[in-house]
């Protein structure tokens, strides 16, 4: 069984998030510069076997397409060119970045440490990724 790989796709950083190759738990893995995502994806799938890539799916929330839409779609639309047989699922995203500040207050970081825009990123990959997996348990 191989990993399951969050995305978080934002202008300047992607957030990343992979679960433990038995698919039970989302970590946090890092966050990327957008301008090298495909690098470093391309570097991950020749050190580990994915199965499935969750891609975070940005509405706003009256369910229309976020700024961000376009963006993620033409990222999606060439990561399916280069990897054709890898599975991509959307997984929405509204609210994960607030989930990540609060989770940020809970684990008891400094504002400086939350203010840390690239640790958000990973941890809304994280949210995206576990909330993925939960939903998918329930069937």
């Amino acid at each position: 069984m191989g990993r399951l790989l969050a995305i978080d796709y934002g202008k300047k950083r992607v957030g990343i998030a992979v679960s433990d190759p038995l698919q039970i738990i989302a970590n946090g893995l890092t966050t990327v510069d957008t301008h090298k995502i495909f690098d470093f994806i391309k570097e991950y799938f020749q050190k580990e076997t994915v199965d499935v890539v969750v891609v975070g799916l940005p509405k706003q929330m009256n369910n229309e397409a976020s700024e961000n839409m376009g963006r993620v779609e033409e990222f999606v639309s060439k990561f399916k060119k280069l990897y054709p047989s890898m599975v991509v699922e959307y997984y929405d995203e509204r609210f994960t970045s607030k989930m990540a500040q609060r989770t940020m207050i809970d684990g008891g970081l400094s504002k400086k440490q939350r203010m840390n825009k690239a640790l958000v990123d990973e941890i809304s990959a994280t949210i995206i990724l576990q909330s993925y997996m939960e939903s998918k348990r329930d069937f």
